[in-house]
């Protein structure tokens, strides 16, 4: 199963692939793609969607997972950051791939196992959960966290289904 996690941002929206075989990760490629700060706000969506599509056409993910987005002091940067956030989500829906969501805290829990970690103890799970891998970016890190993350939601999901089935077989 190949996990696709993002962390948008409309300067730089990081992505990061990995590869996920019974609880076994593997890192496969991390990166982050930018605006042009000069351009429209506009015309910035559209170049995050242009590389974030040619990501996914790339690396075929079959899943998606996207942080969820915080409220900040200033609301038009809330604003901006929901904007690309919207992108982020559109990108693997419309290429069919489902979209899982996960707060900061939820990805910080699972990653480091504490829900108020610190991006040098994000950055350095990252690097355990995935031996060998060069970290891009900050923000490839935190997308590798959120594809980390869901890859254990996921796996925690599979055992609880399973574990529901065999009860109702049982009955």
């Amino acid at each position: 199963m190949r996990l696709i996690g993002l962390d948008p941002g409309l300067r730089q929206t990081g992505w990061g692939v990995i590869a996920v075989h019974d609880n076994r990760l593997k890192h496969i490629a991390d990166g982050a793609v930018g605006s042009d700060p000069k351009a429209t706000l506009a015309e910035r969506l559209v170049q995050l969607h242009d590389a974030l599509s040619d990501v996914v056409r790339q690396y075929a993910p079959e899943e998606a997972a996207v942080e969820e987005t915080f409220v900040n002091a200033n609301p038009t940067s809330t604003l901006k950051l929901g904007q690309a956030r919207g992108i982020a989500l559109l990108v693997p829906a419309k290429a069919g791939i489902p979209v899982h969501e996960y707060t900061p805290n939820q990805v910080k829990k699972t990653v480091v196992g504490a829900g108020h970690a610190a991006k040098e103890q994000i950055q350095m799970m990252v690097k355990t959960l995935l031996p060998g891998c060069e970290l891009a970016t900050a923000d490839a890190a935190d997308a590798l966290a959120v594809a980390i993350c869901h890859a254990h939601q996921r796996q925690s999901h599979g055992l609880q289904q399973a574990l529901k089935t065999a009860d109702e077989a049982a009955r």
